[in-house]
């Protein structure tokens, strides 16, 4: 009893209740603080209405943006050809006139973007085949210019791949729908083959001939033929290389043969 007594007395005393006083006036000063730091740090109570940015492109929203006290960056880009370079596609926040939801000074407002290029990478085809070479570059939607490099060796096959004149090596990313130059070998010698013999066909069977040995060129001449019937009726009286029997010449030969509507026969014994 006598402590409860004192514990009584103490509490009630003057030195007591000025030190409780002080704490708690204290405390009060400590969150009054707090809060008016939390409320200027986080801007509390600010609304910020977001605006619909989709549909427009992100080049001409900088300044709306900044007039608002907001931010933005551009977090993807998406290939959608139906569209101009740099539209908008999507924005989170959503716009508040759809989602209700307001913002407040300084968030960042975060867009993904069209683009009208997709890039893809470019393969290796040196000392590939052309045939092979032009199927993969059209697989890929690129387009392919061909030229020609006279070579001993890898007749037929890749030697350069160019872009933009350029070497371009395996694994470079390139918009699709860009031309590829392919320098492709080719031995203009041939292989040997034996001539043929021409005499007496119409230019029309010299050509089929031709085509099907597959390894000449074609120069038909008939200077008195003015008309499509004159060349369907004219006969080669003479070639050039000659035939010979067993000489051969090299494949790619072109041969140029000399035609007339007056063919008799006589001359070059076939």
């Amino acid at each position: 009893m006598e402590f409860l007594r004192k514990l009584r007395s103490f509490i009630w005393s003057k030195h007591f209740l000025k030190h409780l006083g002080l704490l708690v006036l204290t405390y009060f000063i400590i969150v009054s603080i707090t809060i008016f730091y939390l409320d200027s740090y986080t801007n509390h109570g600010q609304q910020i209405k977001v605006p619909n940015f989709v549909g427009r492109n992100v080049n001409t929203v900088k300044a709306e943006i900044e007039e608002l006290d907001l931010q933005y960056e551009v977090l993807d880009s998406i290939y959608d050809p139906s569209k101009p370079q740099g539209t908008i596609l999507h924005q989170d926040p959503a716009p508040t006139m759809f989602s209700m939801v307001h913002v407040k000074e300084g968030r960042v407002l975060r867009f993904r973007v069209s683009k009208k290029t997709r890039l893809i990478e470019m393969p290796s085809l040196v000392d590939k085949s052309q045939r092979f070479a032009e199927s993969i570059l059209e697989n890929r939607g690129l387009k392919i210019r061909i030229q020609y490099k006279p070579t001993n060796e890898a007749n037929g096959a890749v030697l350069e791949q160019l872009y933009k004149g350029k070497s371009i090596k395996e694994g470079t990313k390139i918009p699709i729908g860009s031309t590829i130059t392919l320098i492709v070998g080719q031995n203009d010698a041939g292989e040997p083959v034996e001539i043929p013999n021409l005499y007496g066909l119409t230019i029309f069977e010299a050509r089929d001939r031709l085509s099907q040995l597959g390894s000449f060129g074609f120069l038909p001449v008939c200077d008195a033929c003015l008309t499509h019937e004159d060349s369907l009726a004219a006969r080669i009286e003479s070639q050039s290389p000659e035939y010979i029997e067993g000489i051969l010449i090299p494949g790619g030969t072109t041969i140029t043969v000399y035609a007339t509507k007056n063919f008799s026969g006589e001359g070059q014994n076939p």
